[in-house]
């Protein structure tokens, strides 16, 4: 048999010694035939996926709809497009459940494509806004943590100060950012209950105030 990685290959073995299995239960027999008839299946799934990657490749290269068109196997331009859509809804389909299948119709992936499009739209000004929030917390949270010795802490305000100073030298990644943000509002808040139990500032100087002061002006009200 083929590797365990050429399902192709070893598809058409099995086609090609299918009469060896006469000799087990009919039973046996029936499930074989089915699992060849799922694999064959996802075979032609992924297939789609590939060449649906494959006409976006060429159209980003120039490829007219005119040029596609018989490597599609389709008559017209307008036909090679209507193909490449629904070989798209392949690709959109790829990992969904079966009852969110998308439609396999050009109308379908066009909306599919223009909702995807709006999504991505979102999270990338998402990204934006928390990158430029970043940029005011990464100092805020550093000046903090210099005053460390200068404030009042208990073992929450500690935890979280901690957490804050770990994540401080790497912070470059957005879950990093989101990590600092979380931590650092975290902090505060433990930082602010102190002061309401103690009914005092938890600041022992004028720059420990200062720092605290700046940080609660740049946490967000989520955090």
């Amino acid at each position: 048999m083929p590797a365990d990685n050429e399902i192709y290959a070893a598809l058409l073995y099995a086609e090609k010694h299918s009469s060896a299995l006469r000799r087990i239960a009919a039973e046996y027999q029936r499930q074989a035939a089915l699992h060849r008839v799922e694999l064959w299946e996802y075979l032609r799934e992924r297939a789609e996926v590939h060449q649906a990657q494959a006409v976006a490749d060429a159209r980003a290269a120039g490829v007219e709809w005119s040029q596609l068109a018989p490597a599609l196997a389709v008559a017209a331009p307008s036909a090679a497009y209507n193909k490449a859509k629904r070989l798209r809804a392949a690709s959109l389909n790829d990992g969904s459940p079966q009852q969110l299948r998308l439609r396999r119709t050009p109308e379908a992936v066009i909306a599919a494509e223009s909702r995807l499009a709006k999504e991505l739209a979102v999270e990338q000004r998402a990204q934006t806004v928390a990158q430029q929030r970043h940029r005011l917390i990464l100092p805020a949270a550093q000046r903090l943590v210099s005053q460390r010795a200068a404030l009042v802490l208990d073992d929450d305000a500690e935890y979280w100060l901690d957490e804050v100073e770990a994540v401080l030298p790497s912070c470059n990644t957005p879950t990093q950012m989101i990590s600092l943000g979380r931590y650092l509002g975290a902090a505060v808040r433990a930082l602010q209950k102190l002061e309401q139990r103690k009914a005092q500032s938890v600041a022992m100087t004028a720059e420990a105030r200062a720092a605290l002061a700046a940080v609660i002006s740049v946490i967000p009200p989520e955090h």
